[in-house]
């Protein structure tokens, strides 16, 4: 299992760290592997979501967002955007930028240092929705429960997330956006502006993602129904969930799974730069790390961890919020990259722990407490 599922980490790691050594030597090869633990310490949270998200799918998808997927991530992300950036915020054609890059890598540096207010409002707050989502919705398990029961009541008002990040976008804009440390200035119109289109692309893309979702249980659901009717001595055995979504809904999940990888990037991109400003380097250490993630979101997904340890999904968006939170603050203030990584190992590894304690109170002992999924096997 752990071969099978991280083979293509490990060849790619070898493979990676051989051509960095040739390239640029023993310095560049340990520079690549410090990018790809920074990229692992950073998105560990990202995978245990990922995880939630990817056991919904059907085989077929499971593979586009192995394959597809990885490339967005690896080239798109780590490569590409911080250019895309550049040619944006200096109003620089992609040649230009490309060869900015290339060749006069301390301007390049100061280019995306200064577009981070934009890139933390925007990953800032569509993190920020999928934390408050989750806190404001019902669930059966609950593991901060005198946080969670007060926000489920409160979350019967439909648009109380909306109206909780617009506040938290306004008060950014109105203090750590005024004077910036990342190119200097009031940044307070890029911050809003930047905030607000994080804010439309998470509801357009969990909005249209989640409509396909549900509309997909029904016609499952009105299925099931007939074919119990239809059968009633073979009733409960329709397919259901265990089928795993496809079609619309799963094209529309892989987006918000590639929009939810994009905004744990970021911060990600910007850390490496205190260590590298050299976009190949950067884009093969960070490539390796982001590949790791996705064989541990499989290895989740596959194992049923996330049914076994009920509380890993609560843990991982209790670290979304805190990363929410970093992103807006690192608009003015530095926070180091350690400081980021830990804060979610340490709520994932809580909630892992408290987990764990459950099972055994229980009496649900580790592998035997949830069934895994019933797609994965698929993958």
């Amino acid at each position: 299992m752990l071969l099978k599922t991280f083979g293509w980490s490990f060849a790619i790691t070898v493979l990676g760290l051989a051509l960095a050594g040739v390239l640029w030597g023993w310095q560049g090869l340990a520079i690549v592997g410090i990018l790809s633990i920074l990229e692992i310490s950073l998105s560990f949270d990202n995978a245990v979501i990922n995880a939630g998200i990817l056991r919904k799918m059907n085989a077929f998808w499971q593979k586009i967002f192995l394959t597809v997927g990885i490339l967005v991530a690896v080239f798109g992300m780590r490569l590409v955007f911080p250019v895309v950036i550049v040619a944006i915020t200096a109003k620089l054609g992609p040649i230009e930028a490309v060869d900015l890059a290339i060749n006069n890598k301390a301007h390049y540096e100061e280019l995306v240092t200064s577009a981070h207010p934009a890139i933390a409002a925007f990953g800032g707050m569509f993190l920020l929705m999928i934390f408050l989502d989750f806190i404001f919705e019902e669930r059966d398990y609950k593991w901060l429960a005198w946080i969670e029961r007060p926000m489920a009541k409160l979350g019967k008002l439909d648009t109380l997330s909306i109206i909780i990040a617009l506040v938290v976008l306004l008060v950014s804009a109105m203090t750590v956006a005024t004077d910036v440390a990342h190119g200097g200035g009031d940044k307070s119109a890029t911050v809003l502006l930047s905030g607000v289109a994080g804010l439309i692309t998470y509801l357009v893309v969990g909005g249209i993602s989640g409509y396909f979702e549900d509309k997909l249980e029904d016609e499952e659901e009105d299925e099931g129904e007939e074919a119990a009717a239809a059968t009633p001595e073979k009733k409960g055995g329709g397919t259901g969930a265990a089928v795993g979504l496809a079609g619309k809904a799963a094209f529309f999940m892989f987006l918000y799974l590639e929009v939810i990888d994009a905004s744990f990037s970021f911060d990600g991109v910007i850390s490496a730069f205190a260590i590298t400003n050299d976009i190949f380097v950067m884009a093969l250490g960070l490539g390796i790390g982001a590949m790791y993630i996705r064989s541990l979101t499989v290895f989740l997904v596959r194992k049923g961890t996330l049914d076994e340890y009920v509380y890993l999904e609560h843990g991982a968006h209790y670290a979304i919020g805190a990363l929410a939170v970093i992103l807006l603050i690192t608009i003015k203030y530095e926070i180091h990259e350690v400081i980021t990584g830990l804060v979610g190992v340490v709520l994932i590894a809580l909630s892992y722990w408290s987990s764990v304690v459950k099972n055994k109170r229980d009496g649900k002992p580790g592998a035997e407490g949830g069934a895994k999924s019933e797609v994965a096997s698929g993958v």
